[in-house]
């Protein structure tokens, strides 16, 4: 069996995954507070409110999945696909804000879980 050049590679990932998880309740509230700043507009939020949110979530997409995220990072991907076009398009808000919730409500529970109900 070959030796792994790094023999603490798998304690410092296991480190970084902690680490990754110390951070998501802040993520969570970040995310929480952009989607307040989109609600907070009316029917239709902002440019800038929209790109804070795609932002949050661009960040657990990107992120989440090399940390043992998974499902938190495919769900957030999915989300952040859904701002984006709304950014692009200035149409589909509607159904947004209650996916957005179903996420954070998600991820509240167990961010970690390997199935998204």
């Amino acid at each position: 069996m070959a030796t792994p050049v790094d023999p603490d590679f798998r304690a410092r990932l296991a480190a970084l995954n902690d680490k990754f998880a110390a951070t998501v309740p802040a993520t969570l509230a970040k995310i929480r507070t952009a989607l307040d700043a989109c609600l907070a507009a009316g029917e239709q939020p902002s440019q800038d409110a929209l790109h804070q949110l795609h932002e949050a979530l661009h960040g657990v997409a990107g992120s989440a999945g090399t940390f043992g995220f998974a499902v938190f990072g495919q769900e957030s991907r999915r989300v952040e696909q859904m701002v984006r076009a709304v950014l692009a398009t200035g149409n589909g808000w509607a159904p947004v804000p209650q996916e957005v919730e179903k996420l954070l409500a998600w991820a509240a529970r167990d961010a970690k879980a390997e199935t998204f109900e």
